[in-house]
């Protein structure tokens, strides 16, 4: 049978801390507000922006303000060399490996907008390898299982041929509701600790992992001891 696998993109496929870290500052400087610590910045990333500024600016905070502001900073910051958002290493080998199994199919669910990974896509060339994009325009923010299911849902896959790739607790505790298998990466934004506490089967370290491992077995529990380190970074 066909196992679909899927994506988160920040943290996960492309490296774009610089780059949300910015966009986030000019828009709390534009309000005249106090800057969360870099730290606090990153543990949002992954969340549709209305949440992220909710948990960010807390919920009497200009919500909608700070997202049209980010959403400017963010489209202004991408023609900037200084800010480009490149992807971790082994990920373009990794995908374009995976593309070429017949037992496997790509998917993509994200916190960014269409637009933002549209601009991805046409960056990359991956035009035509997802059988489903699913973004922050399409479904509720993470951890709500609506995405992941209307990625099932589109690629036709059951959510016990469907693993969920991801660097934050966010994409764990989404895959869990929607009974899928949540792989987890320690080069994201949150620690390894934290991603089994939310449910993750297993943690890697690198891309060249991952090819094998999604191709197997998963239902067997967790592949080595809970680090102790439980909050995200």
């Amino acid at each position: 049978m066909t196992r679909l696998v899927v994506f988160d993109v920040d943290g996960t496929l492309v490296d774009s801390q610089h780059l949300i870290v910015e966009a986030q500052r000019r828009a709390f400087t534009e309000h005249g507000m106090a800057l969360p610590e870099r730290r606090e910045a990153l543990s949002v990333v992954g969340l549709s922006l209305p949440e992220a500024f909710r948990r960010l600016a807390g919920e009497a905070g200009p919500i909608e303000s700070l997202s049209q502001s980010y959403r400017r900073a963010f489209q202004a910051l991408r023609v900037d060399p200084d800010y480009e958002e490149p992807l971790f290493p082994g990920m373009e080998d990794l995908l374009a490996r995976m593309r070429g199994r017949d037992d496997l199919r790509l998917a993509i669910a994200t916190g960014k907008s269409r637009r933002g990974v549209a601009h991805l896509v046409a960056k990359y060339g991956w035009t035509g390898w997802f059988a489903s994009i699913q973004t922050a325009d399409d479904a509720p923010s993470k951890p709500d299982p609506t995405m992941l299911r209307q990625a099932m849902r589109e690629a036709e896959a059951e959510p016990g041929m469907t693993v969920m790739i991801g660097d934050t607790t966010f994409d764990m505790m989404m895959a869990v509701s929607a009974g899928a298998a949540a792989i987890g990466v320690s080069w994201g934004y949150h620690t390894p600790g934290a991603l089994f506490g939310a449910g993750a089967v297993t943690v890697v370290d690198s891309a060249a992992t991952l090819a094998d491992l999604v191709a197997g077995p998963l239902d067997a529990g967790r592949a080595g001891p809970v680090p102790d380190e439980l909050g995200p970074r």
